[in-house]
């Protein structure tokens, strides 16, 4: 009989926590980028977590991850119809490990920047400035170019804890020798 491994999903207020981050990060990416709520991406994605995740959408290793499915419009009967749809995964088990091994980081600033940081992606990726489909070089110069951005939105935010998150991610913001991100 195979033993089913059991992974830590978020409590109930570390669920607020999270939602509210989300918002935050919704907010502050849409302001950034000068979006109305017009043009904000919303229903392009969603932001599940681990008790939401289908079993193919649970990995090992990241804080969330991004899944692009095809979404079509109800009724909709031509290609046209079609739209891109970004699933945000967020891997309840990966962030709860590394606030277990780093006391100095706290759910709600670390989940603003694991959700600003997809979210900006995503913008990214739906206004064509980077292709999903990308190789791994590219991917890795991507993931450089997003943390830049996602510490130039976050850096004047004051919230509490937030500084030490970003410190976290000090090494992603240094340039590979030799390649020059352009955000």
């Amino acid at each position: 009989m195979k033993k089913k491994t059991v992974i830590s999903t978020f409590r109930d207020d570390e669920l607020t926590i999270v939602n509210n981050a989300v918002a935050m990060a919704e907010e502050l990416v849409s302001n950034h980028y000068k979006m109305s709520s017009t043009q904000w991406l919303r229903p392009k994605f969603d932001v599940k977590t681990l008790a939401d995740l289908a079993e193919d959408e649970i990995v090992n290793g990241p804080f969330a991850q991004i899944i692009r499915y095809e979404g079509k419009l109800k009724n909709g009967v031509l290609g046209s119809s079609t739209y891109d749809f970004y699933k945000i995964c967020i891997q309840d088990h990966a962030i709860l490990e590394i606030l277990r091994k780093r006391p100095e980081i706290a759910l709600s600033p670390f989940a603003l920047y694991v959700v600003t940081h997809e979210l900006v992606h995503i913008v990214r990726f739906s206004r064509f400035l980077q292709n999903f489909n990308a190789s791994d070089m590219e991917k890795l110069i991507e993931e450089r170019r997003v943390h830049g951005i996602t510490h130039d939105i976050l850096d004047p935010v004051k919230a509490h804890g937030l500084g030490a998150v970003l410190d976290y991610y000090r090494t992603w913001r240094t340039p590979f020798d030799g390649l020059k991100t352009i955000p």
